[in-house]
């Protein structure tokens, strides 16, 4: 990573609440062909969230704790704040001496941009501030949140403006949270109602229609140079599985997670 940072604009995507085995189970299906193609080997890495709710799960995706492999470690990690006796910090990873992830790429000449989507981002109580604040510019609508229906459209022409707008030469960080797998997500499978409400066959449903437009914000990500995108969860959630609901909580569905990065060539990526 420390060749990649500086010559290569970066991507990051969290597909806020995915679940490990819908994602897997989708890619197996053909269900979801759009981020299949970009899947080293076309399946999904399995890791383990840093985090069991959005909250949390950034905050250490920005310290620079991705998802950690779901072996035996220790794992070497992408980016790393400079932490004596760290274990994790390789010869190829990108160190920085600041507190987050956003400040050390901003010092190394990053305009680092944040479109959010679940209400860790909205800005409307301030503790919805903490996590956009960590960016020079951030984005968030109404659109964009899991109330919408068509959340992820909206974020992903927000982001095509971004670029848009940017100069040719100015580096990016671009992070995009995707709502859509977050309740509701009844209403992306045909037929659901919102009193049967949420379910896993709605949430992977979810992930058939952030598949359709994915390709748009690939395209974008690389229109100016070779970009380095990394797409994972933050975490999953229980639908009634031995009991659970929902996150925040200490079960299997919550904790393990899909996780991928690879590189987008300019214009090989149809929007």
């Amino acid at each position: 990573m420390s060749g990649i940072v500086g010559s290569h604009d970066l991507l990051l995507v969290t597909l806020d609440t995915l679940r490990h085995d819908v994602a897997v189970e989708l890619a197996a299906e053909g269900r979801i062909p759009h981020l299949a193609r970009h899947l080293p080997g076309g399946v999904w890495e399995k890791r383990h969230a840093p985090g069991s709710f959005t909250y949390a799960s950034h905050q250490a995706i920005f310290a620079g704790f991705l998802p950690t492999p779901a072996g035996p470690g220790p794992h070497p990690r992408l980016f790393a704040a400079r932490f004596a006796g760290s274990e994790s910090t390789a010869p190829g990873t990108f160190v920085f001496d600041t507190p987050d992830l956003l400040s050390g790429l901003a010092g190394v000449g990053y305009r680092t941009v944040c479109i959010g989507g679940v209400g860790f981002f909205n800005r409307r109580p301030p503790l919805g501030s903490v996590l956009p604040d960590m960016f020079q510019e951030s984005h968030w609508e109404p659109e964009f949140g899991v109330a919408s229906p068509t959340s992820f459209e909206a974020q992903v022409t927000r982001a095509e403006q971004v670029v848009a707008e940017l100069p040719a030469e100015q580096r990016l960080f671009l992070f995009v949270n995707v709502s859509a797998l977050h309740q509701p997500n009844w209403f992306h499978r045909p037929g659901a109602t919102r009193e049967a409400g949420d379910s896993r066959a709605t949430h992977a449903a979810a992930l058939e229609y952030v598949d359709a437009h994915i390709g748009r914000l690939f395209a974008a990500a690389s229109s100016r140079r070779r970009c380095f995108a990394i797409v994972c969860s933050d975490h999953g959630t229980a639908y009634g599985d031995d009991g659970y609901t929902g996150h925040r909580l200490g079960h299997e569905s919550v904790w393990t997670v899909p996780y991928a990065h690879f590189f987008l060539d300019p214009g090989a990526t149809a929007p």
